[in-house]
Formats: C-alpha cells, structure tokens, sequence
C-alpha cells in the first residue's frame, strides 16, 4: 500500500510548472549599458518613488485551487485508507500482544511497551523511516546503470569458478533454529521460504522496508541493555548490542549524560560476537516478544501511521488555507 501511495503523492509535476511560466524579456534588454552612455549625459530626476504602499490585492481564485487540491488529496488517502486486511494485521498484533502501544498525534515517533519479571522492554520506532524511503531510492535509481554492468561482470566471473566459490556467502550467521532473528545480513533464507513461517507469507510480503527499532531492557538497579535492529521481511537484523551500568545513558536527556555515554565501552559490534553468543542473545530477545510477529508489525503500523499524520496534515492545512 505504501508504495502505491508514494508513487501518487511524488508524481511529476513539472509539466504544470513549465505552463505557469510566462516569458519575461530580460531588464538589460531595454537599457543602454552604462559603458555606451556619453559621460556629458546628466542623469534624469525620478518622477515617481520607487515603491508604493497600496495593499496587495489577494487573489482567492489561487486559494480556492490550492484547497481543491488538499480536498482531492485528502479524498485519495481516505479511499486508499479503506484495506481491511491492513487493518486486521495490527488489530491482531494489539490484541495478542503483551506489549501496549503508545503514539501521540502529530508526532513521528512510536513506542512498544511492556513488563516481564522485573524488566521494561520499550521498543522505539519511527514514521521517518518510510519518508526516507523514496529518497533512498532515487539514490539506488541513480546507480542502477553502474549495478547491471557490475552485475554482468560478476556473472561471468562466477561461471568460470569453481562449484565451492560460486556458493560464498550462503552460510545463515547468527541466525536461531526457528529463524526469528539473525545477526548478519549475508543470511539468504528468507522467512517466506522457512516452512515454519508459511502462514507469516502473506502479511508480511508487501509490507516489506526496512524499518530502524531500538530495543531497551532495563532492570532495577542493573542498568540496561540497548539494542539497534532492523526489521524488515519478519527478520530483526541486529547491528549493536550494548550494557549501560546506568539506565539513563541507555537514552541520556542531557548533554552530560551523552557525552558520560560516550567514554564507555559498551560492546563490541554484534557481528564481531561469537555464533553461538549471537544465537543466545537473539533467543533472549525472542524470549521477551521481540521477534518474527513484531518485525513483521513494525514495518505495517508505520505504514499506517505515517498515512494517519499525513492525512491529519493535509486538513490542517486546508483547515488554514480557507
């Protein structure tokens, strides 16, 4: 849905520019240049002021186009806003999930929360990461002529390997028995294809980007760990698993507390871990909720969330305009 959605919203718009154009003769046109002018001429007195007070008119032929369009931009949201599988996927998360979701209008951010033992688990997430999306691939776009000629470089190079070589990189690092979690991107199994995710296929597939969550797991006078993840096709790719001995560097508020942060050592990047480390680790993630169902309704809610901000701007806005 998100991408359909995106595709609308940054259609071209040049052609409409290019006709509200009109052709102005430059000002140096129609003036003799200081250089051709006698130096006998004397300048002439300015009969009028250079400028003049009078309001400027306001044309409401402009504002009742510019408020035309938010109404059938905010009509178009509303229709493709209708999608009751999309709706049905997180409604099942929220109400079979232990975690509790706090959000507030008008902001991007988006919070999971919940008790286990004596532990609060807060996952962070944020709709910034779908407005980078299309920006992202633009980039990608860009380079996508230097990516099939190395592409075709590769293939012709890996056809003269040998059987042993052509299979580099198929080896699933860090990944658990049930495949919830993996620790390093080189792993090729895609949850789709593990039999034990088939009926996960289709609620994840279309919703799939790459969506940034930070994990933190704090206990009552043992500080916290913090973890960077991303999760993307019902998968967290772990990037950083740190300690903090105090909770409050784990998210520090103040100047000071980032920059105390900053002199610890906190831990190595989770790659550089031991297999068998990194298995056990993802296994006490998914101990505490942090696995396939969540990565899969990470990715969903932001999609619906940044349409819900989305919309609620375009009416502020026409709510201004009128």
């Amino acid at each position: 849905m998100f991408s359909l959605r995106s595709f609308a919203r940054s259609a071209p718009r040049s052609v409409a520019r290019l006709s509200a154009r009109s052709f102005r003769p430059h000002s140096s046109l129609l003036r003799t240049p200081a250089v051709f002018q006698p130096s006998w001429t004397q300048p002439v007195a300015r009969l009028t002021s250079s400028f003049h007070s009078s309001a400027i008119r306001r044309d409401d032929s402009v504002n009742e186009e510019l408020v035309a369009k938010l109404q059938s931009e905010i009509t178009m949201e509303e229709e493709m806003r209708d999608d009751e599988n999309y709706s049905t996927n997180i409604r099942d998360y929220l109400e079979n999930s232990p975690f509790e979701l706090e959000e507030k209008p008008g902001q991007e951010e988006i919070v999971l929360t919940r008790k286990f033992g004596d532990e609060n688990i807060r996952v962070t997430f944020t709709t910034a990461d779908l407005a980078n999306m299309d920006q992202d691939a633009d980039e990608m776009e860009d380079h996508s002529l230097y990516d099939e000629a190395d592409s075709t470089v590769s293939d012709l190079i890996g056809q003269q390997q040998s059987g042993g070589a052509n299979t580099k990189g198929t080896v699933n690092q860090g990944r658990t028995s049930d495949g919830n979690i993996k620790g390093a991107p080189e792993d090729s199994v895609a949850p789709a294809d593990r039999p034990e995710y088939e009926d996960l296929e289709d609620e994840g597939r279309d919703q799939s980007f790459p969506a940034r969550a930070n994990i933190r797991i704090e206990r009552p006078g043992k500080g916290a760990l913090a973890i960077e993840a991303v999760a993307q096709d019902g998968d967290f790719v772990i990037d950083n698993f740190y300690y903090f001995p105090n909770a409050e560097l784990a998210e520090p508020k103040t100047a000071d507390k980032d920059w105390e942060r900053r002199a610890l050592y906190t831990g190595p990047p989770f790659g550089n871990l031991d297999e068998d480390l990194q298995i056990l680790l993802e296994k006490y993630l998914e101990e505490r909720g942090i696995n396939t169902r969540m990565a899969l309704f990470i990715p969903d809610y932001i999609d619906y969330k940044e349409q819900k901000e989305y919309l609620r701007w375009l009416n502020n806005v026409k709510s201004f305009v009128e």
